[in-house]
Parts: C-alpha cells; sequence; structure tokens
C-alpha cells in the first residue's frame, strides 16, 4: 500500500492536501514552505513543478512559476528540494506537472529520479487518460502512484475510464475554470 493510500486509510475518506509551487520564491525559502506546511497538518504535500506556460493555473499559481523559474528552479533543483523534504518528513508527496517537462527528461529518467528521492504520486495535468498508457505503466514500475483529474464537466464514462487509471486519489477539480482566487464558487 503506497503512503497516499496509508493517509486516505488512516483518515477515513478525507485528508488536507498542501500546494506550493516548488522554488518559489527561492530554493531555500521553498524548502522552508514545505517544512511548515508539513509542521501544520499537511497529510500529502504537492509540489508544482513550475511551467513556463502552465494552462490549467491562473495568475496566482503563474506568478509563482515565474518567480520560481526567474530564481533558476529546474526539475534538479525540484528532486533536490524533495530530498531535503524526505530528510525531514515522510509525508506523501505528489508532483503536479505538466507532459513536457516529463518528456523532455524522458519519462522513465524521470519517474525514476521521483522514485530515487520519494515521490509517492505524479499528476500530469495536461496528459488525458487516454494517452497515458506509457506513463502509467513506468509509474508503476517505479511504485509511484498515476493521479488524474476529474472535472464537474466530466462524462460518466469518463470518470470510469480515469479512475481505472488512477492510483493513490483521484484530484476533483471543484471549480470551472483556471487556478485562483474566487469571489464564489459556483
Amino acid at each position: 500500500m503506497s503512503r497516499i493510500a496509508r493517509v486516505f486509510e488512516k483518515r477515513g475518506k478525507t485528508a488536507f492536501i498542501g500546494f506550493t509551487v516548488a522554488g518559489d520564491p527561492d530554493e531555500g525559502t521553498s524548502l522552508q514552505v514545505a517544512k511548515t506546511l508539513i509542521d501544520g497538518g499537511t497529510d500529502i504535500l504537492e509540489l508544482g513543478i513550475p511551467f513556463s506556460d502552465p494552462v490549467a493555473d491562473g495568475p496566482t499559481i503563474q506568478r509563482a512559476d515565474d518567480r520560481a523559474l526567474a530564481a533558476g528552479t529546474t526539475p534538479d533543483t525540484v528532486f533536490r528540494l524533495v530530498k531535503a523534504i524526505r530528510a525531514y518528513s515522510d509525508v506523501p508527496i505528489v508532483f503536479l506537472t505538466y507532459y513536457n517537462i516529463v518528456y523532455r527528461r524522458g519519462i522513465e529518467q524521470f519517474y525514476r529520479e521521483a522514485h530515487n528521492v520519494g515521490v509517492d504520486g505524479i499528476l500530469i495535468a495536461d496528459m488525458p487518460v487516454e494517452e497515458s498508457s506509457e506513463v502509467t505503466a513506468i509509474a508503476a514500475l517505479y511504485g509511484i502512484d498515476p493521479i488524474f483529474l476529474i472535472t464537474q464537466t466530466t462524462s460518466d464514462e469518463r470518470i470510469v475510464k480515469i479512475a481505472a487509471r488512477t492510483r493513490g486519489h483521484l484530484y476533483l477539480v471543484s471549480v470551472l475554470g483556471v487556478t485562483g482566487v474566487r469571489n464564489r464558487f459556483i
């Protein structure tokens, strides 16, 4: 059983997943933010790997990505951060990323490195389940939970497909549109 699955088993049905963009505003501060989230009770730590074109993210996360990239954050930086977090805590760690980052590094190399530093799950925001066979096979090889998104508009048929490929937890996008500050939820 994965660390992520154990969290949900221990807590029943809900868990708090704390999110931060790795490397924002710099590597040292990012590590302190992660530790603070853990100390504050985060059950699962989700680290966004900064990306230059985060199409699913709104302006707040885009600015965090921009700050992290301006500070020189790369996937190597993020792997180093995870290693430091692992020395501090065994809280489950999930990457939120985009396919280009995984593909550019090499899918198997990315998952091998993620496994080696202690990543528990990876959510690739722009990867449809229908195109995920290679990634999910490699994720299984390295014991990393592939996590997928569903939205309010996802059909029942697609939810069944997505749930069949997801491990760890299913990520429900609770609002329509990109992430960010809202005056109200619809």
